[in-house]
């Protein structure tokens, strides 16, 4: 794509985003008891967290902006899949990885010794990916196994039954590059059911540090980071079994890194019935507890949670109704 022409693109989505802000503003405008009805909707059923927005159809993959030309001595990246009895989805996770054809990236599979078909899998793939199958502690010790001793720029991890899109890598790195102050990014995604189709889309607005001490709304399987993130505040916490990613993001808040929320769809989030974040939600419960407390010295109720997200809900809805509406283009 020219770069002129990108950048225009880029002037005119900034544009767009502004116009939503003032909506944003006007939302206050709405009677204190319409207003709170409407956070009570909000809070159970916000749209960044409805999975199943509508019917299952087909994500239809080129109406996506096409990606920047990336040079070939591009900033290495590295991606580790955690992977363990998810042959059933793992080969459209590593499609989506290599499909990517960047020219400078480390790609590998740590496979908790899978008794599923995972291992004729990562074996028909040949020298195109690394893999290893041993046993681990958990997905949080697979995680760090596979990043154990690489050298590179820039890291993401992706789950055994999430998928990148299409240009992903080409538009991180591209943005990394021109943003050398931008530490974190991460960006909006859809919901895909077990069969690969689309049920919903989460947009998300400009990124809140305030709420995130509250909430954990970053979609971990868009989010890449520089490796001067992972080498200060240390690899991802094992203690952690469900929000370890909200550790890991939290930590780096505090550690001063630049987040930025990027303008476009990055990844899939696959929804079925033995993902772990449905079966593990009692472990969440009581994870999350932890890392609030660590955070904010106490233990907020829910209701002040509630206030504390409200406006980051509001500013959501906002941009998920502009963008279905037309006046915001991804």
């Amino acid at each position: 794509m020219d770069e002129d022409y990108r950048q225009r693109l880029e002037e005119r989505l900034e544009q767009l985003e502004n116009r939503v802000a003032l909506l944003e503003r006007n939302l206050d405008l709405v009677a204190s008891g319409q207003r709170r009805a409407s956070l009570r909707s909000l809070w159970r059923r916000p749209p960044m967290w409805t999975f199943e927005q509508h019917a299952p159809r087909l994500l239809n993959l080129k109406t996506f902006k096409p990606a920047p030309t990336i040079p070939a001595n591009a900033p290495r990246v590295a991606m580790v899949t955690p992977s363990y009895n998810h042959a059933q989805y793992l080969g459209a996770t590593i499609d989506s990885i290599v499909g990517q054809t960047y020219p400078n990236l480390y790609y590998h599979v740590q496979d908790g010794a899978s008794i599923d078909g995972t291992i004729d899998l990562l074996k028909s793939r040949g020298n195109s990916i690394s893999w290893t199958s041993e046993p681990d502690k958990g997905q949080s010790n697979a995680i760090n196994l596979g990043f154990a001793g690489i050298d590179c720029e820039i890291m993401a991890y992706l789950n055994s039954d999430d998928v990148l899109l299409p240009g992903t890598l080409a538009y991180v790195v591209s943005y990394f590059m021109a943003h050398p102050d931008v530490d974190i990014v991460y960006g909006n995604r859809i919901f895909i059911d077990r069969e690969g189709l689309e049920v919903g889309r989460a947009v998300l607005p400009r990124h809140d540090g305030a709420a995130l001490q509250y909430v954990d709304y970053i979609p971990q399987e868009t989010m890449f980071w520089r490796k001067r993130v992972w080498d200060k505040i240390g690899p991802i916490d094992e203690n952690f079994h469900f929000a370890m990613d909200w550790d890991f993001i939290l930590r780096a808040q505090a550690a001063g890194f630049n987040f930025v929320r990027l303008p476009r769809f990055l990844s899939c989030f696959r929804i079925h019935d033995a993902q772990k974040t449905a079966a593990t939600y009692a472990v969440g419960v009581k994870e999350m507890g932890i890392l609030r407390r660590r955070v904010l010295g106490f233990d907020p109720t829910q209701m002040q949670i509630r206030r504390a997200i409200a406006s980051y809900l509001l500013r959501q809805v906002a941009y998920h109704y502009s963008y279905k509406l037309g006046f915001l283009r991804y």
